[in-house]
């Protein structure tokens, strides 16, 4: 009787995993040969099998092969990433690309010895590609979630997902006039992703705006989040021309014009029931056109009172000049300090079957059903004050102007508020007191302001201190009494705080909170107005009636332990 044929001795990781005693060799040898003509790996087969710990088996490879080991479910795969290697690879070879710096990308593995699928990827990607040992188990988890998630993100971003009406990319051969952008560089897959991916993050990240901005050397994408602009991208300069023309077509804008500025629109359709809008200006500048997309999404306004931020008194103040049936509402503050949200909480109040509501804007921001909204267009003479003078001829009981920028829309406004409607606008002042003397200096008669402008809101966003992470900072008193607190407060104990930063926010910080200046238009401040005083006069005697400039409303968002002291200092003046 022949005796049986001896077995290979065993080398490489199936020697390590005998030696560590994970497995018998007999065990080991059987695994071998069950694998030896199936489109599997030996670590696959031991942990599907349940031969072998999944844990234990990384940790060999490791040791065997020299290669890091990583806990999958410590990290937060890339999809950018995943998204450069070929799905069909992926699932052919099982293996997860996470990470990529530079000229290197990481790929996860199960088994080092894999050497064809390292092989494979580093052709189709031209990457240095590293192997990284981790557990198969968990390695199969995160494979099918991270290609899923991969290519419902993408497909979210599809040409075909977009509001076409909105996004209209086949204006006619005239623009693609430019001999230095074809129509093949604004169609390029590789643009056409990149710009689909900043709109997505940004959407994501809760981002107001998005700046494009090209130098000599270098093109920049920046987004603002919070408040504060932040860079999250740098292309290399040479795809300025061709991400600013994406951008330009998708916004139905002229590519061949680089000279003037222009404005546009483009919408983008995230899934059946949410639509995000994107407004779009292009500015010319020296080394090319800087593009700058305000993000318009309604999700992001809370049209409850309750949540913007006011005290008691001044939500007291806003609800009782809404409740007149007519007068007029101003609320003031620099761009993107929450003036919109402002205005359609109130709107949102009084957004009843009984009345009805018009508002012009430039453009609508928040679609809310029963309010009849326009947006303003120059272009064809439909003004702000165009656009009143339709309103009055529609039987109104509340008007919403977007923005009063000239005698003849505020006086338009004025007429409005006098004869039987309730009327609310915007005005460029850093203060409310302010608000009245740059009515006065439009040309609006002292005697109609002080008659008819019920309430002025001065605001600002500030970003609100992390809940997880913030920390109670040292403050000596004199700098406490030097930042604006009486000698009573600090007395009594004031509890400062300052951002340190956790996983859970942004340097310390997570969302935004308003600081208010509410100002109702008093008997005593009508006379000042009339007798022609400034707004010190009036800041003096909105003061010795009980009201909170903008200084002390923030200084107050600080005592009760929701923002910094610099953050206040960053967003008002003391």
């Amino acid at each position: 009787m022949a005796a049986p044929a001896p077995r290979n001795p065993l080398s490489g990781l199936p020697r390590r995993l005998v030696q560590d005693g994970i497995i018998s060799e007999e065990m080991l040898s059987d695994a071998l040969e069950a694998v030896r003509d199936k489109p599997t790996t030996l670590v696959a087969h031991l942990i599907a099998e349940k031969l072998a710990d999944a844990r234990q088996v990384a940790v060999a490879a490791s040791h065997e092969f020299g290669v890091p080991l990583l806990d999958l479910d410590a990290i937060e795969v890339d999809l950018d990433t995943v998204r450069l290697v070929d799905d069909k690879l992926l699932n052919k070879h099982r293996v997860l690309p996470v990470l990529r710096r530079g000229k290197r990308m990481f790929v996860a593995v199960s088994d080092p010895t894999n050497l064809h699928a390292i092989d494979e990827i580093k052709f189709q990607t031209s990457l240095s590609v590293e192997p990284i040992v981790v557990e198969e188990d968990k390695l199969e988890r995160r494979l099918s979630t991270a290609l899923e998630a991969a290519d419902n993100s993408m497909s979210a971003l599809a040409d075909d997902d977009l509001d076409l009406e909105g996004l209209d990319v086949t204006s006619g051969e005239d623009e693609y006039a430019d001999e230095s952008v074809s129509r093949a560089d604004v169609e390029d897959a590789p643009i056409v992703r990149f710009v689909n991916k900043v709109l997505l993050d940004a959407i994501k990240k809760g981002a107001s705006d998005i700046h494009f901005e090209p130098y000599e050397k270098k093109f920049r994408v920046r987004m603002r989040h919070d408040g504060v602009l932040k860079e999250v991208a740098s292309p290399p300069v040479q795809l300025a021309i061709k991400v600013t023309a994406r951008i330009k077509v998708m916004s139905r804008l002229d590519i061949a014009e680089r000279r003037v500025p222009q404005d546009g629109r483009m919408k983008m359709r995230l899934s059946k029931n949410r639509a995000i809008d994107f407004r779009v200006n292009t500015c010319p500048t020296l080394f090319g056109e800087k593009v700058v997309m305000r993000i318009l999404d309604p999700a992001s306004a809370t049209l409850g009172i309750d949540a913007l931020g006011y005290e008691e008194k001044q939500k007291e103040l806003y609800m009782n000049a809404l409740a007149k049936p007519y007068g007029m509402i101003l609320v003031t503050g620099p761009t993107g300090s929450g003036k919109t949200v402002s205005l359609y909480t109130g709107l949102n109040i009084l957004n009843t079957q009984e009345r009805n509501i018009s508002t012009a804007e430039d453009p609508a921001e928040i679609n809310m059903p029963g309010i009849n909204q326009v947006n303003v267009n120059p272009k064809v003479g439909l003004t702000f004050a165009s656009a009143l003078k339709a309103f009055l001829r529609q039987d109104p009981d509340v008007i919403m102007v977007g923005e009063i920028r000239d005698l003849e829309t505020a006086e338009i406004a004025i007429k409005a508020a006098q004869t039987g409607h309730l009327v609310l606008s915007t005005l460029h002042t850093n203060d409310a007191p302010k608000t009245l003397t740059r009515l006065v200096d439009m040309g609006v008669k002292p005697y109609a302001i002080a008659s008819t402008i019920s309430l002025i809101i001065a605001q600002r966003l500030a970003r609100k201190l992390c809940s997880h992470c913030k920390e109670q900072a040292d403050v000596p008193r004199e700098a406490l009494l030097k930042e604006g607190f009486t000698e009573a407060e600090v007395d009594a104990g004031i509890s400062v705080y300052k951002p340190v930063g956790c996983n859970q926010c942004t340097d310390g910080y997570k969302g935004r909170l308003g600081i208010f200046q509410v100002l109702p238009v008093t008997e005593e401040i009508g006379r000042i107005i009339m007798a022609g005083g400034n707004a010190m006069q009036i800041a003096d005697q909105a003061l010795s009636d009980g009201i909170m400039d903008l200084r002390r409303a923030g200084l107050k968002k600080v005592r009760d332990g929701l923002t910094s002291l610099d953050e206040i200092n960053r967003v008002t003046i003391d």
